[in-house]
Parts: C-alpha cells; sequence; structure tokens
C-alpha cells in the first residue's frame, strides 16, 4: 500500500474497529491500549463492559449511540446505564401483534393493515361458518303440519270450562291450480311485486325489523312471499324476538333456495290468515263467499287480498268488540274498499288485469255471515269476544296480542257468573215472547232489541251481560257498544256535580273557585214548569250563537209544581223525571263540571255527547250498558270508582300464569255525595217512574230513561251487591237495508209508548229476583245531609200555569213558530253534519247523536222559543237538536272507548 495515501480517521471507541486492531495488533506485536485506561471521556459512552455485567457492546462515540438507541439497541439514562437512548417497549414479537411492539406512543395502539385485514377475514369467514350452520340445521316448514293449533280455552268465574275455541284451524290445502290467477296476482301486486325475480328476502326490510326490535318496538312481518310464508308455516313458535326472526331468515333463504316460486305461492296463499277463522283462500271463499275459491271472481280476490292486511280492520262485519270506533262496520267497509280499488290499480298498472276488466269492480262484493261456530250460539259468544277485546286491548297489561292469541294455547279465566247469564237472557226472553209480536204488529213491533249488563260494585267485575238474541246471529253485541241513548238516566250526574261542586255564584265569573260555589242540597228548588226557558247562571236566558232561545219541554208536555212559581225540590224532579228543572240545574253547576261527573263514574269521554247545549244533562250521550252498569256501581260503592273488567287471569300453556287482574280503586265523589245520589235515587223506585223495580226485602236506587222518537228506553239501578242497565231499543238488524236508523218504539209491545219505566224496569226486577237469590239483603248508608238549599224564596215573576196536555206531538210554541218535523234518527258509526239548531236537517249516516243536531241528540223535551221550538214532547226525552253523540263510541273496550 502506498505510504502517501491519507489514512481514514481512526474510530474513538471499542467495537469491532478495535477488536479488529486488537487481534492484528497482536499478530504484530502491537496491543492497542484500551479506551478505558487512557481516561478519554469517551469512555462514558460505552456500553456496559463486561465487567459491569453488561452483554460486551460498546459505542465508541455519542452519534453511533444515539443510532443505536433509535434503532433499539440503548436504553434511556436511568435504566441499567448512564446512556442517553429512547427506550422502546421491550418484548419480542407476537403472532397478533397488538399492541405494535416496534412503534411509540399512539401509533403503538393503531392496527396494521395486516392485523385489520386478518380480523376482516376471519369475522367474514366466522359469518359464512354461521350461517352455513344455520342453513344446514334449518329445516323447511311442512305446511301440513301446520294445519292444527292450540284451542283458547274459558271458563267461567267459577272455574268450570265455558268453551274452548280458537285452536279449530279452518283451513284446506289446494293446489295452486285451484286457485285463480286473479288471487295470485292480486296478492302479487299487492305485496311483492318482484316475487319472482327477489331472493327471497329483503334485506331493508329484515334489517328495519331488528332495528325494530332492538329499539322495543312492534316487529315487522316478512317483506316478502317467501318470508311471510315462511311466518305463517312457523306456527310451532310466534314468539316475536331476534332470535325468531334470524331463524325466520335462514329458513327463508332455504325455501328460496330449494322450492319452486309457484309451490312458496301456493304454500303462503294456502297459510295466510283470512280473518273468520279462515286459514288458507279455500276456507276464505268459504268464510266470506260460501264458494269454492276456484269459482272466486276478480272483484272478490282483490277483496281478499286487501283482508289480508288484517281481518280486525278489513272485514266488512266489524270487529266493533275490539275497537268499537276504528273497526266499526261502517270503518271496516270504507277501509276494505280503498285497499281492493288500490289492488286493482296495481294489477292494471303491472300488466296483470286489463282497464276494461277492472272497471267492473268498483263497490265491495257482498258477504255472508261472519260467524259459523256454533260453539259461540246463544250469549257464548257475545263473552267471548268480550273477553278477547279486554285482552287485546290491554295488551301492554296482559302482554298478549291479538296474533298471540290466534295461535291459541291460553287458559282465558273470566268473571262470568254462569247462572246470572242465564237468569238475564231468560229474563229477557219472557219479556220479548210474551210482549213483542212482529207477526201481528210488524209496523211496530219488528227490530226490537235488548242489551244488558251487571257489575259487581266491589271490584268491577262484569258477571253477565246480554248481547242479543244469539251471536251467530246477531253480530253487535248489545250489551256494548250500539248508538243507543241513555235519556234521563243521565240526570244522576246533574245532581252529584251541583253536591260534589255546587252552583255558581250568579254575580261572579263563569270559572269560579270551589269555595265561591254553593253545594247544593236535594232540597233545593227548581222550577218544574213546562216549556220553561232556561237561564244562564247569572240570570240572563240562555242563547245560541243565533240568538235563539230555550224552551225546555216536560214529559207529556206537563208542569210539575204549583202556582205561582212551579217550584219543586230535585228528589221530587228526579223522582218524576222533570226535565226543565235538570236542565235549568245543569246550567247553573257548568255543563263542563256535569261532564267531569260523569266522566269520574267511568263513563268514556267519547260517549259523551252535545256539552255545548242544554240537552247534554238530559242524556244525549251514548254509553254502553256495561259502563252505565259499572257507572252507577260507582254510587253504589259510596263514590269508589272501579273499571269494568271481563278476565280475572290468563295462563299460558308454556308460560304459566302471564297475567292477573289487579283491582284499582279511584275516589269519584266523596262518601258524603255518593249516598246522597242514592237516596235520592231509592225515591224514584220507591215512588216514582222507576217502582216496576222494586224487589221484595230489598233496598234499590235506579233511574228510568226514555229518548227522542221514543227510540230507546233504559233502567238502570242497583243494589249495595250489584248494578244492572238494560236498554230496548228498535234498530234493523239487517246490512241490506240503506241507511239504518233507531225506530220509534210507538205502539211497541201494545203499548202507546215504551218508557224506561215499562219493558226495561220490568226485565230489571225480574232478572235481579234471580241474580240476588241467597245473597243477604244490605241496607244503603243512610247519608248525612248534604249542601245548601237553593233556590228557597218564590220566583219575583210568577207566571200562570199553561195548560197541560196528553198530547204526543205539542204544537210548537209560540204560535208564531212553524212546527219542527220530527228528525231522523241517524245509523251508528257515521258522523252528521247539521247545524245545532238545524231540526229539519235529515243526514242520510247520522249517528245517533254525532254532532250538533243529531237526530236521536235529545228528545222532545225541549226546543227553542222564536224557531224553532219543540214538536215533541218525551217522558224522559232530551232535547232533540243538540247532541253531539258519537253513537259507536260508547264501547267498553275499544280505541278510545277503551
Amino acid at each position: 500500500m502506498s505510504e502517501h495515501r491519507r489514512k481514514p480517521p481512526q474510530p474513538q471507541g471499542g467495537g469491532r474497529a478495535a477488536a479488529r486492531r486488537g487481534q492484528s495488533g497482536s499478530s504484530s506485536g502491537r496491543r492497542a491500549a484500551p479506551r478505558g485506561a487512557t481516561g478519554s471521556p469517551s469512555d462514558s459512552y460505552g456500553s456496559d463492559s463486561r465487567d459491569s455485567g453488561g452483554e460486551g457492546h460498546s459505542y465508541g462515540s455519542r452519534a453511533e449511540a444515539r443510532r443505536a438507541a433509535q434503532r433499539g439497541g440503548g436504553r434511556r439514562a436511568g435504566s441499567t446505564g448512564p446512556g442517553r437512548g429512547r427506550a422502546a417497549p421491550p418484548g419480542k414479537k407476537r403472532i397478533v401483534d397488538y399492541p405494535r411492539h416496534d412503534k411509540y406512543g399512539w401509533r403503538r395502539w393503531m392496527p396494521s393493515w395486516r392485523l385489520v385485514t386478518g380480523l376482516c377475514i376471519a369475522f367474514f369467514g366466522s359469518m359464512v361458518a354461521a350461517a352455513g350452520i344455520g342453513y344446514a340445521l334449518v329445516g323447511v316448514p311442512n305446511l301440513a303440519e301446520t294445519a292444527t293449533a292450540q284451542n283458547n280455552v274459558y271458563y267461567w268465574a267459577d272455574g268450570s270450562q265455558m268453551v274452548a275455541t280458537g285452536g279449530e284451524r279452518n283451513r284446506q290445502i289446494i293446489g295452486l291450480e285451484e286457485i285463480p290467477k286473479a288471487m295470485q296476482d292480486a296478492v302479487i301486486s299487492q305485496e311483492n311485486k318482484t316475487f319472482y325475480e327477489d331472493s327471497g328476502i329483503d334485506p331493508k326490510g329484515i334489517a328495519r325489523a331488528v332495528f325494530n326490535m332492538a329499539r322495543g318496538g312492534n316487529t315487522q312481518g316478512g317483506s316478502t312471499i317467501t318470508q311471510q310464508y315462511v311466518k305463517n308455516a312457523m306456527l310451532d313458535d310466534q314468539s316475536q324476538t331476534i332470535s325468531r326472526k334470524i331463524t325466520e331468515i335462514f329458513v327463508s333463504v332455504k325455501v328460496g333456495t330449494t322450492k319452486d316460486k309457484d309451490e312458496i305461492l301456493e304454500g303462503y296463499l294456502n297459510s295466510a290468515y283470512y280473518g273468520r277463522g279462515a286459514y288458507g283462500i279455500q276456507a276464505a271463499a268459504q268464510a266470506y263467499f260460501d264458494k269454492k275459491a276456484e269459482k272466486l271472481s276478480v272483484g272478490e280476490c282483490a277483496f281478499l287480498s286487501a283482508v289480508l292486511k288484517g281481518a280486525t280492520y278489513y272485514d266488512p262485519a266489524g270487529a266493533s268488540s275490539i275497537d268499537p270506533v276504528n273497526a266499526a262496520p261502517a270503518a271496516n267497509k270504507k277501509r276494505a274498499l280503498l285497499q281492493m280499488q288500490d289492488t286493482l290499480e296495481k294489477m292494471v298498472e303491472y300488466g296483470r288485469l286489463d282497464p276494461a276488466e277492472r272497471a267492473k269492480y268498483t263497490k265491495l262484493p257482498k258477504v255472508q255471515n261472519p260467524r259459523s261456530n256454533t260453539a259461540l250460539s246463544g250469549q257464548i259468544g257475545y263473552l267471548v269476544d268480550l273477553a278477547k277485546a279486554y285482552i287485546v286491548n290491554n295488551s301492554e297489561e296482559t302482554g298478549i296480542t291479538a296474533d298471540m292469541l290466534e295461535q291459541g294455547g291460553y287458559s282465558i279465566y273470566t268473571t262470568f257468573d254462569k247462572k246470572k247469564v242465564e237468569a238475564l237472557e231468560e229474563s229477557v226472553q219472557k219479556v220479548y215472547k210474551k210482549n213483542i209480536k212482529p207477526e201481528e204488529r210488524p209496523e211496530t213491533d219488528t227490530h226490537v232489541q235488548f242489551g244488558g249488563a251487571t257489575v259487581d260494585p266491589a271490584t268491577g267485575a262484569i258477571v253477565a251481560i246480554y248481547g242479543g238474541t244469539d251471536a251467530t246471529k246477531h253480530f253487535t253485541n248489545n250489551a256494548d257498544a250500539t248508538g243507543a241513548q241513555v235519556g234521563s238516566t243521565f240526570k244522576p250526574y246533574v245532581l252529584a256535580a251541583a253536591m260534589q261542586w255546587g252552583v255558581r255564584d250568579p254575580d261572579g265569573d263563569r270559572v269560579q273557585a270551589q269555595d265561591e260555589r254553593t253545594k247544593v242540597s236535594e232540597k233545593s228548588l227548581y222550577s218544574g214548569k213546562n216549556r220553561l226557558k232556561i237561564k244562564e247562571y247569572d240570570g240572563s236566558i240562555w242563547q245560541n250563537e243565533k240568538g235563539e232561545q230555550w224552551e225546555q219541554v216536560n214529559d207529556g208536555d206537563e208542569t210539575h209544581g204549583t202556582a205561582p212559581d212551579y217550584k219543586i225540590d230535585l228528589r221530587e224532579a228526579m223522582q218524576y223525571s222533570v226535565n226543565s228543572s235538570f236542565v235549568q240545574l245543569g246550567v247553573d253547576v257548568g255543563l263542563d263540571k256535569v261532564k267531569e261527573s260523569a266522566m269520574l263514574s267511568g263513563l268514556l269521554e267519547s260517549s259523551l255527547a252535545g256539552t255545548n247545549y242544554p240537552s247534554f244533562s238530559l242524556g244525549t250521550s251514548s254509553p254502553s250498558a256495561i259502563r252505565m252498569a259499572g257507572s252507577y256501581a260507582t254510587f253504589a260503592a259510596s263514590g269508589e270508582q272501579r273499571e269494568p273488567f271481563s278476565v280475572k287471569k290468563v295462563t299460558s300453556s308454556k308460560d304459566g300464569t302471564v297475567y292477573t287482574h289487579r283491582t284499582q280503586t279511584e275516589r269519584a265523589f266523596t262518601a258524603l255525595v255518593a249516598d246522597n245520589v242514592t237516596d235520592v235515587l231509592k225515591t224514584v223506585v220507591e215512588d216514582g217512574t222507576g217502582s216496576n223495580a222494586q224487589l221484595e226485602g230489598r233496598e234499590v236506587a235506579g233511574k228510568t230513561g226514555t229518548t227522542d222518537g221514543n227510540k230507546s228506553a233504559w233502567f238502570v239501578g242497583y243494589t249495595p251487591q250489584l248494578s244492572t242497565a238494560i236498554s230496548m231499543f228498535r234498530y234493523p238488524d239487517d246490512e241490506t237495508i240503506k241507511n239504518r236508523e233507531f225506530l220509534k218504539m210507538f205502539g211497541t209491545g201494545g203499548q202507546k209508548k215504551i218508557h224506561g219505566a215499562s219493558f226495561p224496569s220490568e226485565i230489571w226486577a225480574d232478572y235481579m229476583e234471580v241474580a240476588l237469590k241467597g245473597q243477604k239483603s244490605v241496607p244503603f248508608p243512610t247519608p248525612e245531609p248534604i249542601g245548601e238549599i237553593v233556590n228557597d224564596t218564590p220566583s219575583p215573576t210568577p207566571t200562570p200555569s199553561p195548560t197541560e196536555t196528553e198530547e204526543e206531538t205539542p204544537s210548537a210554541s209560540p204560535s208564531t213558530s212553524e212546527p219542527e218535523p220530527e228528525p231522523s234518527t241517524p245509523t251508528p258509526s257515521e258522523t252528521n253534519t247539521c247545524g245545532p239548531f238545524d231540526f229539519r236537517c235529515k243526514e242520510e249516516d247520522d249517528t245517533g247523536g254525532t254532532g250538533p243536531g243529531g237526530a236521536d241528540a235529545g228528545g222532545t223535551d225541549g226546543g227553542v222559543t222564536s224557531s224553532p221550538s219543540a214538536s215533541e214532547s218525551e217522558e224522559e226525552g232530551n232535547n232533540r237538536g243538540n247532541g253531539n253523540g258519537n253513537g259507536n263510541n260508547g264501547g267498553l273496550f275499544g280505541g278510545p272507548a277503551g
């Protein structure tokens, strides 16, 4: 090597270079001195020496030490040596390198792309494996094996079996070739237009259903025909859970891959529920049209596809026992027609129906009798309907939906007393057979109907009802919503309001504090004058929005009391059902308080009508017999209100006891108020219009009621042990009659006029004698005096007594007024649009007092001076032109009705 080449600088530390030099030196006879011997500062940057337990590494410079530290070879000062290198996390590389071994700070916790990729592959791989296992484990449902289901067993109050029903699957499986092409097209057009192209499942629908369930909401049915078929066929488990929904998905996928589309469609149409106990298209054709499926017309097929949306709300016969408002026959017909027409339009749109053929079907097809199960004949069908409605409409408490109940397997223990039900039916039939002769008197005795209900005041239990002649022939439960107005049986709520809150101070404001009112004694005096001009609480004459005055008529145009002021006390006014006294009292108290009184006692707000007009106090409302019995039971229980109920307990074959009723008691009135009302109502039975309801050796309190045009009559009465309401009315039980309406009962049963004091009270007494047989006679509490005697001074301007008459239709007053024709009686469940005082108005679809001026909304016992005035008097009727009743909202359990 040239001596003139410049040597590179030598490293200042040990390491491999020093070792090499050491080896070279030893071989040449020269030895390099260790750096530690020189006292060089570079010693302090070496690695741990062997003597100090190190591993023999040493670094010759600060730069090299820094680089080594960055590579992970050094340690920070203060660890095992004085070096200044940054320490990396110790440990060696793992299979799953997380947290990452060669990163610092937040980077240590960021997964590498290899890790993310690996996890994704593992996740999707496991999902595929799970799906494969799930697919392999589930089986394709066998429709024939699902053709039966368990019965629901209903029990009487004493625990004996009433009836087993609900499990008799009315199904006959037929081939697709026997199912009309129109039915196939209707269902596909309405429910799943891509049926023949899709995979059998709807991912969006599935995600929506799972999300809904995760939020605790209601589950949703399958979105495709395949999914719906699977849901229908899996009758062994109808629980609505995420696990069941997942199972349905697997089964749907398997069905979609193993079955032909036509086979799936056939299975769906043979398994779907069409209502009326009919499972499958063949049973549905028989249930609705009494024909085989292959004979169905295009319109009938479109209708049946509409019913698949839910028979409760699409069956033209209605389901008033479940939902009196929304599932009333009229509402269902309208809903079904709209759905049917929509289906036909879609069939045309998708090229499945010729427009000319579609044009033939603009109306609902005629359907037949909805009941066929003879086990539900007589009163049993009404009782079962009532119990089912209670369970379904209280599903938040019972935990049982309509679909769940339909699957069967429940034991339902009702409150119905078999002996009392039979006794009530016998009492009604006895009066009917003896007095009602439709063959002899077709003009007056046809379409006569009765309804009745008994409630236990101590618990609220409905112990008996009379719903009609036969549940398989007469489909409306007359114990529940009928639209028949209650008339003067409403007057006790006026008296209760007067005793509870009092009349308003004539010199005060319309809204007055409790201490500014005067609570009323039953000895208070009110005018019994016929054609009394009703005054506002401040003394001014009541007028409507047109400035017309109110003139209240009494039954038979009769004035009560003696000249010159004709005042009578409230006890006598109740005893003889004097309208003028209670209309004036209602205005003095405030109709808002009268309404509150009725609702506190147990009536539903949806059944109360005409609250802005004086006639409200006379019973323009249409509560059910069940509600009236329950309401009067509040007085029998000294002011304690308990909701009527029909089911004590429900057990399941799988889950044991799933529901037990718990009675809840609310204080509606003070005991002082309730017992004073009872004491006044005792007078009605002892010496007044309700004397036919007397029971030997027992105290009875009650009230009669008759309404406008003599179109309904009531007696509601009670003892301390039982409260019973009986109604009577004429209403055609024939849906083929257009614009059905309540009919007058003049001459019915051979009587000049039907009153609550006649047949209703007669039935009440005959039944209650049997119902209370063997029970100890219990007296009512003796009440303390209540309130102050109002109006105990003579009127300042007495007027002469008008001439009394017994005419049914008195002439109008004043004489300058043109007599008004008798208004028509409305059909339940529609809406009246007549004006409040338009007595000439006649609505084809009026509802028993829906809207001001309803024909049956108030009776002939009232009117206005000038125009119009009363044209007909009734025993206990209501002012005839001013009700707002909702004839179908008086139901016990349905919708807003309960």
